[in-house]
């Protein structure tokens, strides 16, 4: 580099070090308002399993160091003059972090409801296409706030202060972490390469799996019978009837027709319907509806009772079985309530 340069690319570098400590606290603040304006435009999004949201500003040095890479050959080649931060976008990165690989492309369709789009790297297609590479996947969308959006920001900084959006699956951002680990990439030895190919293969099959395990619980889902509204069989026939006890998918189906506006949290279903099948070992699903169908009546008028005599105190869909599994067979469902919600359901029985 001639000494004219060099003094120029000094003096740019100065510059750029006092525009970034200038600006570095209005980064921060715009940086949190993203992530929080993301984190509310996601978390409203149904049928998207958002892991994290998070963001950060830039390190001053990093900055330099990428305009340099990328940018300052070209320009000096050319004689341009130049100012480090205009080719800095991702002064701002957040990152959303989701599960599964099929929402990447929903998660930016919702996003430019509230950002214009300036760019988009799709890092999954690129790794896909270029079999001898190895590196992280996801999509890279460099942002700023839409004009409707820009008028209601706290500040003229934010509103025009560009951001880049990475959009990972949980397993891409676990990639990432590992691949940063990885030393001397461009020097690594092709045994070693073709290992670290192998295993960024795995991690790419373990998101495939993941979304297609997703999707085959859904169908199971979907498969599982529906007795919401037929009678309970014959007591000699509960227990032969194959594939007749309960199970998640068979209790959803019986609990989302008794409760059709609750979003049931399967991890809560696992252990509830363990729960039940502790009470009543072999309990059928025709069993659990029948038990379902003859008092959910009479519980839901307890619930409003319940609810207005001590507002802070919800049953929830949960609780509200505990107490239909309870009302519908004393001895066995005893242990569904604890003494206090016994002692209390019974008063307003007597009552009632």
């Amino acid at each position: 580099m001639p000494v004219h340069e060099h003094s120029y690319a000094s003096r740019e570098e100065a510059a750029f070090h006092a525009y970034y400590t200038r600006e570095h606290a209005a980064l921060q603040q715009a940086c949190a308002f993203h992530v929080a304006l993301l984190q509310s435009i996601l978390g409203k999004a149904r049928h998207i399993d958002i892991a994290k949201v998070e963001g950060r500003v830039k390190e001053r040095g990093e900055c330099v160091r990428k305009f340099a890479r990328k940018y300052r050959a070209a320009l000096e080649e050319n004689a341009t003059p130049y100012e480090i931060h205009h080719y800095i976008t991702d002064l701002i990165g957040v990152r959303v972090v989701c599960l599964y690989e099929d929402e990447l492309d929903k998660v930016a369709q919702i996003v430019q409801s509230h950002y214009d789009v300036m760019d988009v790297t799709d890092k999954v297609s690129a790794a896909q296409a270029t079999a001898s590479s190895f590196g992280y996947m996801g999509l890279h969308l460099d942002l700023r706030l839409n004009a409707a959006q820009a008028a209601g920001a706290p500040s003229a900084a934010i509103a025009h202060q560009p951001l880049e959006l990475q959009v990972r699956t949980i397993i891409q951002d676990s990639w990432s972490v590992l691949d940063h680990k990885i030393k001397y990439k461009k020097s690594i030895p092709a045994e070693l390469r073709r290992r670290i190919n192998v295993l960024s293969a795995l991690f790419e099959l373990a998101d495939r799996e993941f979304r297609q395990i997703r999707d085959a619980t859904a169908a199971e889902l979907l498969r599982a019978p529906d007795e919401t509204d037929q009678p309970e069989p014959e007591p000699d026939s509960r227990a032969s009837a194959p594939g007749s006890e309960l199970n998640a998918f068979t209790f959803l189906k019986i609990a989302q027709h008794f409760f059709k506006d609750h979003d049931f949290d399967a991890r809560k279903v696992d252990l509830f319907v363990d729960d039940v099948r502790a009470w009543l070992p072999g309990i059928t699903r025709a069993r659990l509806n029948s038990l379902m169908r003859e008092t959910i009546g009479t519980v839901k008028r307890y619930k409003q009772f319940h609810e207005a005599q001590s507002p802070d105190s919800i049953l929830t869909p949960f609780t509200v079985i505990r107490h239909c599994l309870y009302l519908g067979d004393k001895t066995v469902f005893r242990r569904a309530l604890r003494t206090s919600a016994r002692e209390a359901f019974e008063a307003w029985l007597q009552q009632d």
